[in-house]
């Protein structure tokens, strides 16, 4: 696996590395300018990053993430006409992700294609239970000194694949049909890190109360057919400064790939996004409201943290918590059949620059995050679950009500040719049972 990494890190370097060679030599000769100020970029663009980070439990983390776009003759300019993405990174004790995924809005006259194939292998997952503050804060090991607790994890691999398209819907403008297939397969068991060797865990009890079901407790498969309908004016993809995104998502869901039909189910995801210019293209408001809920059927406790959008922009999709969804709150700290949630931005772009023959700009992002479960996942469960003595009761239902979870926090951007933006977000929940630590996400593009 080693030498897979290194072979591939060096091979998007070297390639990367001529391309950019090709392109200076280009631009010495010829540069053409937009109205902005910017270089109009032509034909391919490399941008080769490493990942590098740390966790006590995981190791050290390495590997490279690569955007590759093109952009034709520059006349669409900022905008591209396709997009692939490659990433490979490990953490030293057994963690990673591999990933690949292409955003094509050109490559078929009318049609937008986008690929996502991705595997993920975590050691370290977090499971805080269902149902927000209903569920209970108990864990064993809080307050044992000189023990790191394990309770609240477990090791899960999952492999995804995501295809979707987009076509315009009778040439009413900016209204688009889509549709879309996607495919998870999930595998769950308790954390095996040495570390918790002998160690309980939530989802160990969970499973022997009944709240997870055996035929289900470690993991299985999910196929989905999606359909939708979008509304799209925003004047670009991933740096938008002004304009709609609107998301309508139906979603028929079987597991009949893993031969189990008791997990059949319909569910719906509205999505809608604005972008309002506060000050040119200098200063944005940006905000984006979202909803989930299952309409009929049943839903396996593995996939109900998903979120069924037809296009995506970063690699996870998971929430409620954690980058993609509430900036500060524990990552799954929010779990139900059904949820809703908001995301409040002012997008200052501080300065912009040109250097290696790009165009750069540093943005600051001051953030407020919120969200809740509208659809609660087998509370009766939770209440009623058996146990062996009193204190063993509020494992599983606290007796509290949930409530609205919120964060705030700030991040940093730094976007080059307004496509490629690396990410930092620092934030921190409102409420201490949502989490207690200031978190830092370091990533790639805006959440949305």
């Amino acid at each position: 696996m080693k030498k897979t990494i290194l072979l591939l890190l060096i091979l998007v370097l070297t390639i990367g590395g001529f391309a950019q060679g090709e392109q200076k030599k280009k631009a010495k000769k010829e540069k053409t300018y937009n109205e902005n100020g910017e270089i109009i970029k032509k034909g391919w663009n490399f941008g080769p990053l490493p990942v590098v980070g740390f966790d006590a439990d995981l190791g050290f983390q390495y590997g490279l993430c690569c955007d590759i776009f093109n952009y034709g003759d520059g006349s669409r300019y900022p905008k591209y006409n396709y997009k692939f993405n490659v990433e490979a990174s490990r953490y030293t004790k057994g963690s990673g992700v591999f990933r690949f995924y292409s955003d094509m809005p050109y490559m078929v006259k009318d049609t937008k294609l986008f690929f996502d194939v991705t595997y993920f292998y975590a050691k370290k997952y977090e499971f805080f239970g269902f149902n927000g503050f209903k569920a209970s804060t108990f864990d064993p090991y809080a307050d044992l000194e000189g023990i790191k607790s394990g309770y609240h994890f477990l090791n899960r691999n999952q492999f995804r694949f995501v295809g979707s398209m987009q076509r315009p819907f009778f040439h009413v403008p900016n209204l688009y049909w889509t549709a879309g297939l996607a495919y998870y397969h999930t595998k769950v068991d308790r954390i095996n890190l040495e570390s918790y060797e002998g160690q309980k865990t939530l989802y160990e009890d969970y499973v022997n109360a009944g709240v997870i079901k055996e035929d289900e407790a470690h993991g299985g498969s999910t196929a989905q057919l999606r359909l939708g309908l979008i509304y799209d004016s925003r004047d670009h993809n991933s740096d938008p400064t002004r304009g709609f995104y609107a998301e309508y998502t139906f979603v028929g869901s079987t597991d009949w790939l893993g031969g189990n039909n008791a997990y059949n189910n319909l569910s719906e995801t509205v999505l809608w996004r604005h972008y309002i210019p506060v000050y040119r293209d200098k200063l944005t408001f940006a905000y984006r409201l979202g909803l989930q809920h299952c309409i009929v059927g049943n839903t396996p406790w593995y996939i109900i943290n998903n979120l069924n959008t037809m296009f995506f922009q970063k690699m996870y999709t998971e929430g409620l918590g954690g980058s993609v969804t509430m900036r500060g709150v524990n990552r799954n700290g929010v779990l139900g059949e059904g949820f809703a949630f908001g995301n409040l931005e002012m997008r200052w772009r501080i300065v912009g620059f040109q250097f290696i023959n790009q165009n750069w700009q540093v943005a600051l992002n001051p953030f407020f995050d919120a969200g809740a479960v509208i659809q609660p996942f087998r509370e009766e469960v939770m209440m009623t679950a058996e146990t062996t003595t009193t204190e063993a009761y509020h494992i599983y239902y606290s007796g509290q009500k949930d409530g609205i979870h919120m964060a705030a926090g700030c991040g940093l951007k730094l976007i080059m040719n307004r496509n490629l933006v690396v990410s930092v977000d620092l934030g921190k929940a409102l409420d201490k049972r949502d989490g207690e630590k200031l978190k830092t996400f370091i990533g790639f593009n805006y959440v949305f």
